[in-house]
């Protein structure tokens, strides 16, 4: 039976000079192709023109390079654009290119379907099939740049982990892929320009800390109260707010990094004065900033917006207190694009 060939973007440049050495070539000759599959994103072996047919024909024959397809371009009357990505096993995840006047934002997705149950999500109601590859989420950050080139007449400005899944239930290939995306010989971006966000894994965001990661935290909140909390992310009962608190507290202690909550007002759920009290209290904690956002509907109608009155008791108690606050109107709505609403729907 024929061996199936091996992945080349799982190889460390170091790996890559090693099997031409092997192979009886000089070394540079892996940082060629590792230059050619980071920096300039080549799909195939082909496109590699300083390297001889005879090696492109050996690489081939030992490795594939399973790339990303934009299987679908969806763009909403916005400007928001959503991408069905295909992978190269034919599961599909959806990324999204926020524009603003000043920046275009990646949110990428780091799962196939999502582990955690956030009864408000429509991402969380698929299974989780597996983790994202670091290329694969890579490659969903390279698109977007392409588009954001394309479409805005800039390149891409910054990132964050916002798409499907848990990005700290996939760790390790999470945080290889940022290694790639701010390396020199990758995209060079800022590390300051990527935000992770969590609903809150509290061993996780330790490790985050541990490792001195660079990126800014931002955590799905959405309630300052187990007993609420517990009700709509029921993940919550493993990973109680005191966890949290406390993960973020020495989060905060290492990086001196402020935090962003993002926190949804829902009618009849977290919508009285007690609520908003109570992440004020949360809030107090460590330096934080909230941003409420505009909750976007998946079909069932179990969970509606709160009113406007609600929603303005919430800022103008977080701002009586000291606490930075932005009210995040939703970007893509028409085309299922915006937060909470990636379920690979896109329109066939």
């Amino acid at each position: 039976m024929k061996n199936k060939k091996k992945d080349i973007r799982a190889l460390t440049k170091k790996q890559l000079q090693e099997f031409f050495v092997e192979n009886g070539d000089k070394s540079f000759r892996g940082s060629q192709v590792y230059e050619w599959l980071w920096s300039k994103g080549a799909h195939t072996f082909e496109e590699m023109t300083n390297i001889s047919k005879q090696t492109r024909t050996m690489l081939a024959e030992n490795f594939v390079i399973n790339h990303i397809r934009v299987d679908q371009m969806q763009r909403s009357s916005d400007g928001t654009i959503k991408n069905a990505v295909k992978l190269h096993d034919n599961l599909t995840v959806e990324s999204v290119l926020i524009p603003t006047p000043t920046r275009t934002t990646a949110c990428v997705s780091s799962q196939v379907g999502c582990s955690l149950d956030c009864q408000f999500c429509a991402t969380a109601r698929l299974k989780r099939m597996r983790n994202l590859n670091p290329d694969e989420i890579y490659d969903q950050v390279v698109a977007i740049d392409n588009e954001s080139r394309l479409y805005f007449d800039r390149p891409l400005s910054n990132i964050v982990f916002m798409g499907m899944g848990e990005p700290l239930m996939n760790y390790n290939n999470v945080m290889k892929a940022v290694e790639k995306i701010t390396s020199d010989e990758g995209l060079g971006m800022s590390a300051k320009r990527i935000t992770i966000s969590t609903s809150g894994v509290p061993k996780m965001i330790k490790k985050l800390a541990d490792d001195e990661a660079k990126i800014k935290l931002a955590v799905s909140l959405h309630a300052a109260t187990d007993e609420v909390r517990t009700k709509i992310m029921p993940f919550n009962e493993t990973f109680p707010l005191e966890d949290l608190r406390e993960a973020l507290e020495y989060w905060y202690s290492k990086t001196k990094s402020r935090i962003t909550y993002e926190y949804i007002v829902w009618k009849d759920v977290n919508d009285t004065r007690k609520d908003a009290m109570a992440l004020v209290r949360f809030c107090k904690y460590v330096p934080c900033k909230v941003n409420l956002i505009e909750y976007n509907p998946i079909d069932d109608g179990d969970f509606q917006q709160a009113s406007s009155q609600a929603t303005d008791m919430y800022q103008q108690l977080l701002e009586r207190n000291g606490i930075t606050v932005t009210v995040r109107r939703s970007r893509g709505k028409d085309i299922d694009a915006a937060c909470g609403q990636l379920a690979n729907k896109s329109a066939s």
